[in-house]
């Protein structure tokens, strides 16, 4: 009766005006459009921070990462299929800044991205993110903002 889950790294992060960068997604028939923050799941031997550092560079190009600081982990509210079964997803958040501007890069999973204040960007991310993260961003004194 053992459930199972991957456990994936997400970045807030903000540059030097205090928004947060959203990434769209590739439209899903399902879904539609779905906003997303940059991350992804761990490889095997990562570190959180690791995989994160990793995870943002493959999805935007962007490397410059500073104060890098985990917030919270949890459940996310939908299953991704894997071979006959499917499995839950953990996200284990973090706020990162980024001091200077730099170009971004998209990846092929993403087709557009946006700087934003955080309560806009919660707006965006509230259908698929778990109701911690959307507080946090929403104006939570657990979030620092620059």
């Amino acid at each position: 009766m053992e459930d199972h889950f991957h456990l994936g790294v997400k970045g807030i992060i903000t540059n030097s005006s205090g928004e947060v960068l959203v990434l769209e997604k590739h439209p899903n028939k399902r879904c539609g459009t779905v906003w997303d923050l940059p991350g992804g799941r761990i490889h095997k031997g990562e570190t959180l921070e690791q995989a994160l550092k990793r995870e943002v560079f493959e999805e935007t190009g962007l490397q410059n990462l500073t104060n890098i600081k985990f917030l919270l982990m949890d459940l996310v509210n939908f299953r991704i299929p894997v071979a006959q079964s499917d499995v839950g997803l953990i996200f284990a958040v973090h706020q990162c800044k980024l001091e200077q501007i730099e170009t971004i890069t998209l990846s092929d999973e993403h087709t557009s991205y946006k700087w934003m204040s955080p309560s806009k960007a919660a707006n965006l991310l509230k259908a698929s993110y778990p109701r911690r993260v959307i507080n946090l961003l929403s104006a939570s004194p657990c979030y620092e903002k620059p």
